[in-house]
């Protein structure tokens, strides 16, 4: 038996996409493995926790886990039969009772399975491996211990989560509970290192400072966050250096850690992006979209599920885009579908049968089975454009989010709202509360005393809604800056039509499309970072880099896109057969290809992450041709945040599932 880490991988070669590297490494580091040289037996048992469940299906099928040799797929909690003739390869995240678990499985005088593979999630104590050293008779089981330093749920291909889903709750609660709050940033810190780990990258850690850090002014817990878990990071990382063969000794690339407060206006504000909108408008749970088809047998209505992912090259070319070119496009697609397909055309044609050349017969024979994949593909998307485009309509959308945008950039104010709220009845009480959280945000003096409680008596806010809005302040100050008032008329009041805008419109770029001006801040930051622009006393570095490293770390090859374009990148772009036929398949990897490109940029937004901050890292990975990732404690729809804002200083329950006792 051996104790080994993650050294053992490499990802040298061509340039391979995170979620690339992290799918490889479970699949053919994990799942088969070998024991003095040889592999392991062909049919092997999983054993997952319940976490590493997640890890595990966020990048690979069961038909694909299948196909490495594992015949059944277990949780260690369960109650499981024996399997003596099979190998085991348990993926589990180092707690004392997985531990105690396992050892239960290979003891006794009937063992459940007849050797076993052992992969941790994360660094595991040197106390459990004494455990699992002293039991004689699971040592003579077990052929290899590993740390895999794997303890994260990719979401997307530039993107993933540490699966802390009360993060926010945990860190910002008015009660302050420090003991909590260190938990739940200690998890996180650890879960952000094993990406590191798993990518052999070592960062300049960069974090945003404490606004209040100097000897005059008390700093509070929740300026602290990002600090403290920069200092999480550094110190798992430290310890990555000495123990896992091969890591890197010099930095390879940068990691910005920020928190919720950086951009309050993100999680509220409506995103006009076709995956934006399917999060914000469609009942979707995670990426699965649950909607009704008709009955083939005539009876009610059935219920399918899909997932809207890298799996679906259509959901891969759309989601960024503007929910009309979306539309748009959609609409292309299918007209060029039907006037190429043999299929599509015998449907559609009132042509007689007996008309039909046997070659053109043979065509639509071979045509059929593709043909129905292809066109329930485009249908799906098309019914789910058509439902947010009838949504937008029936609540008014249009006009509230002009509102919005004209609020964030400056160009309107209270009065604006006001004469919104007093002559608009279509807005639901949701958007009503989003405005208000919004104005908050930018104006958050207009909400103390009389005249805050006035605004939200006229919105009709509950009075969970009223928690929201007062709870936004413990999320900090909105940066804003004043902005004149361009309504044109002289005024003698000179000051007083003075209007705070957050958020400046970008130098250089147009929008082709209505209601696309809005951007998150980390856009912004992320775009400074690149250049060695980003202000050193408010972002500090744990590792200072040098002035050369800036211009080292960017790919010869880049070059400035216009993020506004209507050009669809190379990485998203269909092509048709003269069949009327997707070249790829809709159901194969949406984003294989990689090419080289210049340093890594990680982001971790603890506290929750928004769609709109995830689209500008698609965005800046071709712009600055760095492939930028996005972390967070998990993502938010702006009904998840809504529900979080209500409830933040409730007591919650601590789940025993995130407890490494």
């Amino acid at each position: 038996m051996s104790f080994s880490d993650s050294g053992s991988y490499s990802n040298g070669g061509d340039h391979k996409s995170f979620r690339q590297i992290t799918r490889e490494r479970l699949l053919y580091e994990m799942l088969m493995p070998e024991k003095n040289g040889t592999p392991i037996s062909v049919w092997k048992v999983l054993i997952l926790d319940k976490f590493t469940v997640k890890v595990m299906s966020s990048v690979a099928k069961m038909s694909e886990i299948s196909q490495q040799g594992i015949s059944l797929a277990e949780v260690i909690t369960r109650q499981r039969q024996p399997m003596t003739s099979f190998d085991a390869i348990y993926f589990i995240q180092p707690t004392e009772s997985n531990v105690n678990a396992f050892l239960s499985d290979m003891t006794g005088k009937s063992p459940l399975y007849k050797k076993a593979f052992v992969f941790f999630s994360s660094p595991v104590s040197r106390s459990f491996v004494t455990l699992i050293r002293k039991d004689m008779r699971a040592m003579k089981r077990i052929s290899a211990l590993k740390e895999m330093n794997l303890e994260y749920i990719s979401m997307d291909i530039q993107g993933f989560v540490t699966n802390n889903e009360n993060a926010l709750e945990d860190l910002y609660s008015d009660e302050e509970n420090h003991q909590r709050a260190d938990y739940c940033l200690n998890v996180v810190a650890k879960r952000i290192a094993t990406v590191l780990a798993s990518l052999k990258e070592y960062p300049f850690v960069r974090y945003r400072g404490a606004k209040a850090l100097d000897a005059t002014t008390m700093t509070t817990y929740r300026e602290l966050i990002p600090t403290k878990l920069a200092a999480g990071v550094w110190n798992c990382l430290a310890r990555y250096k000495q123990t896992i063969e091969d890591f890197p000794q010099t930095e390879t690339c940068e990691l910005l850690i920020l928190d919720r407060s950086i951009d309050q206006i993100a999680p509220l504000i409506h995103e006009w992006t076709y995956d934006a909108m399917c999060h914000d408008l469609l009942k979707m749970e995670g990426n699965k979209y649950t909607y009704e088809v008709p009955s083939r047998s005539g009876g009610d209505p059935e219920m399918r599920e899909v997932l809207l992912d890298e799996e679906d090259p259509i959901w891969v070319e759309l989601r960024d885009v503007h929910i009309a070119d979306a539309s748009e496009r959609l609409h292309e697609k299918m007209t060029n579908f039907v006037s190429k397909n043999k299929a599509a055309q015998l449907k559609h044609s009132s042509k007689d049968s007996g008309d039909i050349s046997s070659k053109d017969l043979k065509k639509v024979v071979h045509a059929l089975p593709q043909y129905s994949e292809q066109i329930d593909k485009l249908s799906l998307h098309v019914e789910i454009a058509r439902t947010i485009n009838r949504t937008i309509m029936e609540q008014g959308l249009r006009e509230l989010g002009k509102l919005e945008q004209d609020l964030v950039f400056g160009d309107a104010g209270r009065k604006d709202v006001i004469k919104f709220l007093s002559t608009n009845n279509v807005i639901n009480q949701e958007s009503k509360l989003r405005l208000m959280m919004i104005l908050a945000a930018i104006y958050p003096k207009k909400f103390e005393g009389e005249k805050g409680r006035k605004m939200m008596e006229l919105a009709k806010l509950s009075g969970d809604d009223v928690v929201a809005v007062n709870n936004l302040r413990l999320l900090g100050p909105v940066h804003t800056e004043s902005k004149r008032s361009t309504t044109g008329s002289f005024s003698l009041k000179f000051d007083v039509l003075k209007k705070r805008a957050a958020r400046k419109d970008r130098v250089g770029e147009t929008q082709t499309w209505q209601l696309s001006r809005f951007y998150p801040i980390v856009e912004e930051l992320v775009e400074k970072l690149n250049k060695g622009h980003l202000p050193k006393q408010d972002y500090p570095c744990m590792n200072e880099p040098k002035p050369t490293f800036y211009s080292a770390s960017q790919s010869p090859s880049a070059s400035p896109v216009l993020p506004h374009s209507r050009r669809t990148p190379t990485w998203a772009r269909r092509h048709l057969s003269e069949d009327g036929y997707f070249s790829d398949s809709v159901l194969g990897r949406a984003s294989s290809g990689f090419k080289k490109k210049g340093q890594r940029i990680f982001v971790f937004i603890v506290g929750g992450a928004t769609r709109s901050e995830l689209r500008v890292c698609h965005k800046l990975t071709e712009k600055l041709d760095r492939e930028v990732i996005l972390g967070s404690s998990s993502f938010l729809d702006p009904q998840t945040f809504l529900t979080k804002m209500k409830q933040i200083n409730e007591e919650e329950e601590i789940s025993l599932d995130d407890i490494d006792i």
